[in-house]
């Protein structure tokens, strides 16, 4: 909260106090003290009266007010008392006054003017409160009861941001990308000589974690101009043309600042694709402002200097207004880092972790493909976590490991399995480890657990890969699923049975076959055509429902996923089959020591007598 904004509060609270200090005042020390007033019964009014000690009588509506002889001789010693007396239902009062000769007068009723103030304050006292909380609402949270229509957005300074290009890592060819706008922003001159123009927009997309809002920042914190930050969900609020208004007001600001960037986070929150139904059937607040954002960004007026940037992790979503070139002019993708940008990752995440030994960070580099920034992130974080628990003052390389487990597996429950279940889970965790290091194409198996964990599962088989992989073949894709299924061949070979155990990979499976005959043409009976959707997402798979494909064809398909898991789930058998007495042993030493890494495993395997570890080599 502002400084000037903290001390406005502080002031309206502190002048409704002293309000309140002052009727107080008036009504319980100032009166009965300085004017020396104080109640007496009726009863003993008539004797005063009856004695000729009254000298004034001031009558009110309600009660009855007098002095007495002598009362007021030194005023400095002894002021004047001012008795109040509750009205009595009294017809003879007139006639007592006059035949006792005292001064009597009516008094119209009235109160003092801090008496009236607070009986207003309190009756509207509920009103004022509703009047403020809602207009509070309205305008945001922190901001002004008035400024509904400002936009409020976050300015900073470009060397107040902390952070350059050296605090981002794993970006790639990103980063060339802004260092570009850099440029822009900063010698616009080398530019305008030979006619190119300031681009207007750019779009960082990506998946989750991928680091899009730190390199935003990083932009301005190099180019060293204002950063307006703001997310998408903001423009829009409860009144029709808020958020219209707040797009114009961070225009007209951020035009008074220019050169700066203005960075919209999640913008698919206000830039959906719009609907025609939608249009039809009545005025929507975020397509006026999606609207309004248009104008802004390729109106009639020209933003100089103003770059916008925004981040989604959906841009399958998005208008295609939005996107075409002269607003959205980059599109910048910021995808999952390489082995040699997840090392740069662990590097700058780990600057003030003191390591045990160095720590191998490339192998950790090496372990985690797949993975992003903030997971990276994460790894360390839960690594020194670990470190300090057991009371070490450097964190090992154990605790790294562990900590990939925890990101990947869940943390592990101390609860422990009966003796039935314990068998269970070790020859299903073990099917699919040797199926794992019978088959080529498959990733080295790391680690085999029937500890529990906090996502579920009783036990997991951990297969970390030995380098990025952007390319993988049917052979591989048959592979894989033949190790997903292992576990199950495993309980239908030793128990006769399966068991849910295997629900999650038989889903994982299924999802992977359905892709290999709809997405990649994978199918001898239905040939090489696509046959879902070709939008994909980042925040999960292209949906294969498609309104033009026939009810054959869709059995066609069925058929087709299900022969395939049937035949991945057969080679799973028949390497268990073949391979009987590793898996009984595998299986065996896990219901003893709960875990067993990858190298003890390939030993075991050698020997129970399994002849080659990966089948065709």
């Amino acid at each position: 909260m502002e400084p000037k904004k903290k001390r406005a509060q502080f002031s309206l609270a502190y002048f409704v106090l002293m309000i309140f200090v002052v009727w107080i005042f008036n009504d319980m020390i100032y009166r009965p003290y300085m004017l020396k007033e104080r109640e007496v019964s009726y009863s003993a009014f008539l004797k005063y009266l009856s004695e000729g000690h009254v000298k004034s009588v001031a009558i009110w509506t309600d009660r009855l007010a007098f002095t007495l002889k002598g009362e007021d001789s030194s005023p400095q010693d002894n002021p004047s008392f001012v008795h109040n007396v509750v009205r009595v239902a009294d017809p003879g009062i007139v006639d007592r006054l006059m035949n006792a000769g005292v001064e009597f007068s009516e008094v119209k009723q009235t109160e003092g003017i801090l008496n009236a103030l607070m009986g207003w304050v309190i009756a509207f006292l509920p009103l004022i409160l509703l009047w403020y909380f809602m207009y509070r609402r309205m305008s945001g949270v922190g901001g002004s009861v008035l400024s509904f229509g400002k936009n409020n957005s976050q300015e900073i300074q470009g060397e107040m941001t902390g952070v350059r290009f050296a605090d981002v890592g794993g970006v790639g060819e990103a980063e060339v990308e802004l260092k570009e706008i850099i440029d822009y922003l900063k010698f616009p001159e080398r530019f305008n000589r030979l006619g190119a123009k300031l681009p207007k927009g750019v779009l960082l997309v990506g998946p989750p974690g991928t680091g899009k809002t730190l390199l935003a920042k990083a932009t301005a914190g190099e180019a060293g101009v204002p950063f307006f930050s703001l997310t998408g969900s903001s423009f829009v609020e409860m009144f029709v043309g808020v958020g219209a208004a707040r797009v114009r007001d961070l225009f007209e600001q951020a035009k008074k600042k220019a050169p700066c960037i203005i960075f919209i986070d999640e913008i698919d929150a206000i830039g959906q694709a719009r609907s025609s139904i939608a249009a039809m059937s009545g005025n929507s607040e975020r397509e006026n402002t999606l609207n309004q954002l248009l104008a802004e960004m390729d109106g009639f007026r020209a933003n100089t200097g103003v770059i916008i940037m925004a981040a989604t992790n959906r841009p399958e979503i998005l208008d295609q207004a939005l996107v075409r070139p002269g607003r959205f002019d980059r599109q910048v993708q910021i995808t999952l880092p390489t082995e040699e940008g997840r090392l740069g990752i662990l590097k700058i995440h780990s600057r003030g972790v003191p390591l045990e030994d160095g720590g191998n960070l490339e192998g950790i580099a090496r372990m985690t493909p797949g993975f992003s920034g903030a997971e990276l992130a994460n790894i360390i974080n839960e690594a020194s976590l670990l470190a300090v628990r057991r009371g070490a003052e450097k964190v090992a390389m154990r605790d790294l490991d562990l900590a990939i487990e925890r990101v990947v597996a869940g943390l592990q429950k101390k609860t422990p399995l009966s003796p039935e279940v314990r068998r269970k889970v070790a020859f299903h965790e073990a099917g699919h480890a040797l199926t794992a290091c019978s088959l080529s194409g498959t990733d080295p198996v790391h680690k085999i657990s029937i500890i529990p964990t906090s996502k579920g599962a009783l036990g997991y088989t951990m297969q970390l890969p030995t380098e990025d992989q952007f390319l993988k073949g049917e052979d591989e894709l048959r592979s894989r699923m033949a190790v997903m299924l292992g576990g199950r061949a495993a309980e239908l070979l030793v128990f006769g049975t399966a068991t849910t155990g295997a629900s999650n990979d038989l889903e994982v499976a299924s999802m992977l076959a359905r892709r290999m005959v709809t997405e990649f043409g994978m199918s001898k009976t239905l040939g090489p055509v696509r046959y879902s959707n070709p939008e994909g997402a980042y925040l999960g798979s292209p949906s294969s429902n498609r309104d033009d494909i026939s009810q054959e064809t869709t059995a066609a398909i069925d058929r087709e996923i299900r022969d395939i898991v049937t035949e991945a789930q057969s080679t799973a058998m028949k390497i268990l089959e073949t391979r009987r007495p590793a898996l009984d042993k595998i299986a065996l030493t896990l219901q003893e020591n709960e875990v067993v890494m990858g190298d003890e495993m390939r030993e075991i395997i050698d020997s129970a007598g399994a002849g080659e570890t990966k089948a065709g080599e």
